[in-house]
């Protein structure tokens, strides 16, 4: 989901959709869109992410898109930008592409991905290694990386640089499949949430230039391994039993035995819900409903958190409104939920 400057939501559906949701919720229409390289549906591709340009409302209407591309190889997400007139919103108009993953890779699985905008109005992309593994540790592969780049496409100067062979635009690495992703609203820095294999699934803050692990560490099993108890301390995946640090970034929180499967999360900065200001909200596919996270500072204070609105099923998004309103989009519901007093 992406909020307009007038309250409407934009929301993404799988296959190639981008629909437009009036504030009220009462009508939904249709905006068309043109995918530069064309999109794949199949498998875990299709229609990924949707944000706006920060300078939206100021001469700047741009909408970002995220999808499964085809190509040479195989597929891989890809990045496009079109305007959107708020007076007439039946397309997009002008399409670019600004961002490829490369290379380009059989399979349908693991494309990520996740739009969000820094202060500096650059623009992170999530993108998961597409069930690849160890390409996530191959700085000349965009596979299980977040990389960061300008809203035009280009790279920014002060990126990370890396030694040897490498592709451009990469911010951090050793992700596996990182599908949730929002901003500290104090600190600026991108947190993101990551598939694991068996359990595993962690909440990381995407650093400059830092390891995150996979597939050589994780507090996940490897498929089909047993489950122990309740840490998988026999079956972790890594020579250390699992324990990230200090070779790679250790994550803020993981859950085990049983995966969640996050999805999309939000940091809560409203004062209509004014108990839950500050709190982190994670959607789960797997673990369904969201995952409410309280926090001291870039420390998570309740471990796996409390979970809520396990009635919505599989949970796709999570998003403050304009409104100051919660909204959840729930795949299972096939509906948007807003949570207000």
């Amino acid at each position: 989901m992406a909020f307009l400057p007038d309250g409407r939501i934009l929301v993404t559906q799988k296959t190639g959709e981008l629909r437009l949701v009036s504030a009220d919720g009462a009508t939904v229409s249709t905006v068309a869109v043109s995918f530069p390289g064309g999109i794949d549906a199949n498998g875990q591709g299709g229609l990924l992410d949707v944000n706006i340009d920060p300078d939206f409302s100021n001469g700047q209407p741009w909408v970002y898109l995220s999808y499964s591309q085809p190509g040479t190889g195989g597929l891989g997400t890809a990045v496009m930008r079109g305007q959107l007139s708020l007076s007439s919103p039946t397309s997009l108009t002008s399409p670019a592409q600004i961002f490829q993953q490369l290379p380009k890779v059989g399979g349908n699985g693991h494309f990520g991905s996740r739009l969000v905008f820094a202060n500096d109005k650059t623009l992170f992309i999530t993108l998961g290694e597409r069930q690849q593994g160890s390409p996530a540790q191959d700085l000349n592969s965009h596979l299980g990386k977040v990389v960061r780049i300008n809203r035009d496409g280009t790279f920014p100067a002060n990126n990370p640089t890396f030694g040897g062979a490498s592709r451009p635009g990469i911010w951090s690495y050793g992700h596996r499949n990182p599908q949730g992703a929002a901003l500290h609203p104090t600190t600026g820095e991108l947190w993101v949430s990551e598939h694991g294999p068996q359990g595993g699934d962690e909440i990381n803050i995407a650093r400059a230039s830092q390891n995150f692990g996979w597939p050589n560490v994780s507090y996940g099993c490897n498929y089909g391994a047993p489950y122990p108890g309740t840490d998988n301390t026999s079956c972790r995946i890594g020579g250390t039993g699992g324990v990230h640090a200090p070779a790679y970034l250790e994550p803020l929180t993981y859950w085990v035995p049983v995966s969640i499967a996050p999805s999309g999360m939000t940091f809560y900065t409203g004062t209509l819900l004014s108990e839950w200001t500050g709190n982190l909200f994670q959607g789960a596919l797997e673990g369904t409903g969201v995952r409410r996270l309280t926090l001291s500072g870039s420390t998570i204070t309740n471990g796996p958190g409390e979970t809520l609105y396990t009635n919505l099923g599989r949970v796709r998004d999570v998003a403050q409104g304009p409104d100051g309103a919660l909204y959840i989009l729930s795949q299972t519901n096939s509906s948007i939920t807003r949570v207000r007093r």
